[in-house]
């Protein structure tokens, strides 16, 4: 049996290994829906609105998810197969290891249209949001009632994780954990430090929300502008493309055979 067929053997025999033991394990929150956890036990239903989990966490008392293989593990795996194959011997051995695992990396730094979808409707609730929360706050509503109430107003991911936020604070959770519930969503860090900055003082929180919400939809303007820019530039590279064709060929082809004609 050739090295190539040994080194590839081995190969499958660990992306086959590498997809079994990392099958069905998910990246988990710092923390779970209090309304999950063994708190619950301990208060009436009604204390503890209902926001709903956020997509991605487990809690600890929803059945366990099926196991299924780790298809960028498995790909990665595959990819040192080929090398291992293409290259032959012991240096496709030795070449396909660090390719896989760069593989490895670079699959799980793409993101999910899911996950990109998500995160994009975060970012577009959030100046919303602090609007409202700002008028709660206004209006003379407690930090985690306004919390809860804004969770209750909006729909969508945001509103899951607003949800997180205020039951925590309802239920006597430091501001600095309950507001790492918004630590994934972009813009939602200047949120989370004015609550902390302005922790003891309602009134004073509101202002900065008001603040903030301007501040975030001028920066959505400016990335949207910018991405318009950048879209423009995009296009002009395929139409430059094309041309380059019949620019060889009208340009470069004529001079290039009329100096060949000279020498020869």
């Amino acid at each position: 049996m050739s090295r190539p067929v040994i080194a590839s053997g081995f190969l499958v025999a660990a992306a086959a290994l590498l997809a079994a033991t990392g099958a069905g394990r998910r990246p988990r929150q710092r923390l779970r829906a209090l309304r999950h956890g063994p708190v619950r036990a301990y208060l009436p239903e009604a204390t503890i609105p209902s926001a709903g989990p956020v997509a991605g966490d487990e809690s600890p008392d929803s059945p366990p998810t099926s196991r299924r293989p780790d298809v960028i593990r498995l790909a990665a795996g595959l990819g040192g197969v080929a090398v291992a194959v293409i290259v032959g011997g012991w240096p496709g051995l030795l070449t396909a290891v660090p390719v896989a695992l760069l593989l490895d990396r670079a699959l799980r730094r793409i993101e999910s249209p899911a996950v990109r979808e998500r995160r994009l409707r975060e970012a577009d609730d959030l100046p919303l949001a602090a609007d409202l929360l700002a008028a709660a706050m206004r209006a003379g509503a407690p930090v985690d009632h306004s919390v809860l109430a804004v969770a209750e107003a909006l729909d969508g991911p945001l509103a899951d994780r607003l949800g997180r936020v205020g039951r925590m604070l309802r239920l006597g959770g430091g501001p600095e954990e309950a507001w790492s519930h918004l630590g994934s969503v972009p813009g939602a860090e200047r949120l989370a430090a004015a609550a902390l900055r302005t922790s003891n003082s309602g009134a004073a929180l509101a202002g900065a929300l008001s603040r903030l919400a301007d501040d975030l939809r001028a920066d959505r303007a400016i990335a949207a502008e910018a991405a318009a820019r950048r879209a423009g530039v995009l296009i002009v590279l395929p139409l430059g493309l094309c041309f380059l064709p019949a620019f060889i060929l009208a340009g470069l082809v004529p001079v290039i055979v009329a100096v060949l004609g000279d020498v020869l």
